[in-house]
């Protein structure tokens, strides 16, 4: 009997062990496509606006065209704050899974927004107003997505692989523009001519992703909530307290800000910035560019679960500095380099160079800050103050080195970049290793 018991206990205890592996990877699977919808829905505006600028913002040339556009995606950022922390209090207050559901919802209806709005010709003014009011909503949706997606994958990790894991939010967010960007590879070469793609065709992807977001808020209704979020109601605390939040974890507010100013500047840099720089100033055709941006989001992709394991293996801390030394160090040879150049291969190269480094901070930041905060506030500590750092440092990247551009400096924008990145690797140098220190207990 003894002999029974024994061999039996271990079994029915890795049965268990195996459910709740399942359960886990399960939901970080369902969470991880809502958040690629997302995503895709957001990063379709900088795909398609070399094609639809001209319907909104018919004066100028080509570059004050991008550069309209690109002050309205930089509008989107100005509502993020509010989103992270409206949704981030929801996620706080009610839980992961309401907000997840909710904020996909107003993405939907923002894309389909863009999909529908006349042109300046058809409607004159009101076109570009209409826009911008999308781009707040698909803001506010992409603000309270970040918090409580981060979140979410990382209470839902197991201690052991929460790196790896939580890495997937931004597999899914770099696939997410890498699925605008093979909508447009598409579009591009078996479907419409070019001047139908200017015409109308820039509408299909808004559509498409509007309806996948209806998609995504049908999966996302069946997701399991955190044990962290259980475990804090069960405790009586409320939640989203947004007082609580700076009055009793200001250092890790300052600290979310500090770590994400370069990373954010970077990773718009090497993603929204990219398409327009290839084509702009490296000079590539336009499926030049769309095959390089495309390969090399690849590779950011397959980058990430990787250095997401070697942080679980060697600490979070040791990853962000190397990010921080090598992006000071190398970011206007880099740069520099890729505009001198007129090979789509070569250009791709120093892209997949500049990945190596900039995936030190994006492989592995949503699990850094959600490992800042106790349950209560973790939502509304991630997403607020990395969504204000965002609207100033990431949302303007693409407008800030268009100007340059403009003003015959285009080269002054490496050095901003750089001191960017400088900026946070003194963050990263005096913080401490949230591996060894993580506030999520569950």
């Amino acid at each position: 009997m003894n002999d029974t018991a024994t061999a039996t206990a271990p079994v029915g205890a890795g049965e268990v062990g195996l459910a709740d592996m399942r359960r886990r990877i399960k939901a970080i699977l369902i969470g991880s496509i809502g958040n690629l919808v997302e995503w895709y829905d957001f990063y379709a505006y900088a795909a398609f606006a070399l094609y639809f600028a001209k319907s909104f913002f018919p004066d100028g040339d080509e570059l004050a065209q991008q550069l309209n556009a690109a002050v309205l995606f930089s509008a989107g950022f100005l509502a993020r704050p509010f989103g992270g922390w409206l949704f981030g209090y929801l996620a706080d207050r009610f839980g992961r899974r309401l907000s997840l559901m909710l904020s996909v919802l107003l993405m939907c209806m923002g894309s389909l927004t863009i999909a529908v709005t006349p042109t300046y010709e058809t409607i004159g003014v009101a076109a570009p107003i209409i826009l911008a009011l999308a781009r707040i909503f698909q803001g506010l949706s992409l603000g309270g997505e970040y918090g409580a997606s981060a979140t979410y994958l990382s209470e839902m990790a197991d201690q052991k692989n929460r790196g790896f894991y939580s890495s997937f939010q931004y597999v899914t967010l770099i696939g997410g523009q890498l699925c605008a960007i093979i909508v447009l590879l598409v579009l591009q070469q078996f479907v419409l001519s070019p001047a139908d793609l200017k015409a109308w065709g820039w509408r299909i992807p808004f559509a498409i992703g509007g309806m996948l977001a209806i998609f995504a808020a049908v999966m996302r209704s069946g997701l399991h909530e955190t044990d962290s979020f259980k475990a804090s109601k069960a405790k009586g605390e409320k939640g989203g307290s947004l007082k609580k939040l700076l009055v009793e974890h200001p250092r890790e507010v300052l600290l979310v800000i500090g770590m994400t100013m370069g990373g954010t500047a970077a990773f718009y840099t090497y993603t929204t910035y990219m398409q327009k720089f290839l084509r702009l100033s490296v000079k590539l055709t336009d499926i030049e560019t769309t095959m390089v941006t495309a390969g090399s989001l690849i590779l950011a992709l397959i980058l990430q679960p990787i250095y997401g394991a070697i942080s679980d293996h060697i600490g979070r801390k040791r990853l962000l500095i190397g990010f921080g030394l090598c992006g000071t160090l190398f970011t206007i040879p880099l740069l520099t380099a890729l505009r001198e150049t007129h090979s789509a291969f070569t250009a791709f190269l120093l892209i997949g160079c500049a990945w190596m480094i900039v995936s030190g901070y994006t492989s592995i930041n949503a699990v850094v800050k959600a490992e800042l905060f106790p349950a209560a506030v973790r939502a509304t500590g991630v997403g607020l103050p990395y969504a204000l750092t965002v609207s100033i440092f990431g949302g303007t990247a693409e407008s800030v080195a268009l100007y340059f551009k403009s003003v015959g400096h285009e080269s002054w924008f490496y050095y901003y970049l750089t001191g960017c990145i400088c900026v946070s690797l003194f963050v990263y140098i005096f913080m401490r290793d949230t591996k060894k220190t993580s506030a999520i207990e569950c």
